[in-house]
């Protein structure tokens, strides 16, 4: 059995254990957003500008959350590819 855990193993870990679990939640949280802000839009605006204005909003920042997270996900990827890493996408 080996014991001896290097720079590279630890670095696999972390990214499929700690970060991709947290992208995954987040971007979960933006859908959550994005839904929420349609909802506003669809059923609770009835006509009042003011509330089409802000529910827009919330749709706006639940792309802008998807965006994001799909962007870090993709540099993730793009470092593991870089440095040869070999568990990044599990």
């Amino acid at each position: 059995m080996n014991t001896e855990t290097t720079i590279r193993d630890l670095i696999n870990k972390v990214i499929s254990d700690i970060l991709n679990p947290f992208i995954v939640l987040l971007f979960g949280v933006a859908i959550v957003i994005f839904v929420w802000g349609i909802i506003q839009y669809v059923i609770g605006s009835k006509g009042d500008t003011e509330a089409l204005h802000k529910a827009r909003g919330v749709i706006l920042w639940g792309i802008i959350g998807m965006f994001i997270m799909v962007s870090a996900w993709g540099i993730i990827y793009m470092l593991c590819d870089f440095f040869e890493f070999t568990d990044c996408g599990s």
